[in-house]
């Protein structure tokens, strides 16, 4: 199957800016989540399609070749229907496309290598959600040597330039009009050689230890959110750049609350006797306080009653969600004799007046078989 224009697959403009790009896609890929469409196949392909699509044109470099020689500058020998230029045009962006591939892009120049991202996994109370807090988290992660301050070599010594890509860590292969260039096998694209390296990080640059971090959880915040530390991943090689820390945070399930948004959720079951005569119970609130709910007589179950801004905070605003109690009439068991001997009596005395929906529908019911039977 052909695949579409990327830039027809997210809805843009081929000018669109970053931001354009950005705010196209959240947008469809809300729309066709997987989560969010289940056992929807034709959904779960088109989340990968706009993925692929996004993941392509964010990329200066991806999207540079794409715009030249579209999707085959990403297919392994593709580039026979590339869109106009010259030989140099087609050497220089078969070299970009090997950077992607290979991991050869220019970030890796000069000896800075950048850490790795790290995840780190977070479950909080619904009532720490609600009130918001600030967290300790112990993290293993790379910090940088202080032995050699992240150079790799050893103190009193310091990296050489490599004598076979001249510190630029690529070197360049000609064969007729084509020019490739790949990654330095003697200094792994970094540049430099280090032939002392340092006792304590074995020239690496960064050594591994725990660290302890304080995050901050706004109240009000929903499950699966993600919060991004900048610079507190792992520490980059050779004094490379650190990584970012992601922390995935998830909200345990309450013992008698459910979430919806800012909205919370409640059953309350209440007594036969109460839902006909009419009562009141009280109700606990995730701020601490309590709140009477009164039962009107000939309370029927699945009723609702709205607390008005006793739900969730919405996260950075002064506002609140509202909690929604619903009554569940609960049928009496284990009866004595004697609660028997009222309940029958009470039966006698019912009529259709005690008990309109029934009555009503059992009358339905009997319309419906004497048509039938017409």
């Amino acid at each position: 199957m052909e695949k579409r224009d990327y830039y027809e697959v997210l809805g843009v403009a081929r000018d669109a800016d970053g931001t354009v790009l950005k705010s196209a896609y959240r947008k469809l890929a809300m729309q066709y989540h997987p989560d969010r469409n289940p056992g929807d196949a034709e959904a779960e392909n088109r989340f990968k399609e706009i993925s692929e699509a996004y993941d392509t044109l964010k990329d200066g470099q991806k999207r540079a070749a794409y715009d030249r020689f579209g999707h085959a500058a990403f297919e392994n020998g593709g580039f026979g229907g590339a869109r106009g230029g010259g030989p140099g045009d087609f050497a220089s962006a078969m070299s970009d496309i090997f950077d992607e591939f290979f991991g050869m892009a220019g970030g890796r120049r000069g000896g800075r290598d950048r850490g790795a991202d790290l995840r780190y996994n977070l479950e909080i109370s619904l009532e720490e959600a609600f009130a918001g807090k600030t967290v300790e988290i112990e993290v293993p992660t790379s910090i940088t040597c202080e032995t050699c301050t992240g150079s790799g070599a050893k103190p009193g010594s310091s990296p050489t330039i490599c004598r076979m890509c001249g510190g630029s860590g690529r070197v360049r292969a000609s064969q007729g009009f084509f020019t490739l260039e790949r990654t330095c096998t003697a200094c792994q694209g970094r540049g430099q050689v280090i032939s002392d390296p340092c006792p304590d990080c074995q020239g690496a640059g960064r050594k591994t230890v725990n660290r302890t971090l304080s995050v901050n959880i706004p109240a009000g915040i929903e499950d699966g959110t993600r919060i991004r530390l900048g610079g507190e991943g792992e520490a980059g090689l050779r004094g490379g750049p650190s990584g970012d820390l992601y922390i995935f945070l998830s909200i345990r399930p309450h013992a008698f609350f459910q979430r919806d948004g800012a909205d919370l959720y409640c059953r309350v079951p209440v007594s036969m006797t109460t839902a006909a005569l009419g009562g009141q119970f009280e109700v606990p609130t995730l701020s601490g306080e309590t709140m009477r709910v009164k039962v009107p007589e000939g309370t029927q179950t699945g009723k609702q009653f709205r607390l008005k801004g006793k739900g969730m905070p919405v996260m950075r605003s002064q506002q609140f969600g509202d909690a929604y109690i619903q009554v569940t009439v609960e049928t009496p068991t284990n009866l004595t004799r004697r609660q028997r001997e009222l309940l029958a009596e009470f039966e006698q005395e019912s009529s259709g007046e005690t008990h309109p929906e029934s009555s009503g529908f059992f009358s339905r019911v009997k319309d419906f078989l004497d048509t039938l039977g017409k």
